[in-house]
């Protein structure tokens, strides 16, 4: 959102065009659970931020990294409203995929996030790319 804009609830978005990647649980989120908002469906995020910046819509919806970087590389946009993390639509974080007759690649995966976590090196990426 533009940062002059101060939304804190989805209820102040009411009426407000709001642009997101078509397909996306973005998109489904909004339409099932804030009918008030006016969704506005792009091919891409980048189109999307173009919009934005020209004031053709009002906000973006996006993934928590990517609003993260476009909120650093576009100072004159700030954060609207809660974090979204309702695990029906959002599921409850990212996974990594490794075909199932692949045990010691999974073994490996597994170890590595172990050792990462118990030596603080992943809350601190966490912490870098996901910032809350």
């Amino acid at each position: 959102m533009p940062k002059k804009d101060t939304y804190k609830t989805f209820a102040d978005l009411k009426g407000k065009r709001i642009g997101m990647e078509n397909g996306t649980t973005h998109q489904k989120y909004l339409q099932d659970k804030h009918p008030e908002v006016k969704t506005v469906a792009y091919d891409s995020y980048q189109n999307a931020i173009i919009d934005l910046k020209n004031g053709r819509i009002d906000g973006v919806f996006g993934d928590t990294a990517v609003v993260n970087e476009w909120l650093k590389t576009n100072p004159q946009l700030g954060p609207a409203t809660e974090k979204v993390t309702d695990p029906q639509y959002f599921g409850t974080g990212l996974g990594i995929a490794v075909r199932p007759d692949n045990k010691a690649l999974l073994e490996k995966l597994n170890n590595a996030l172990t050792a990462i976590k118990a030596d603080g090196t992943y809350q601190k990426i966490s912490d870098q790319w996901f910032p809350q």
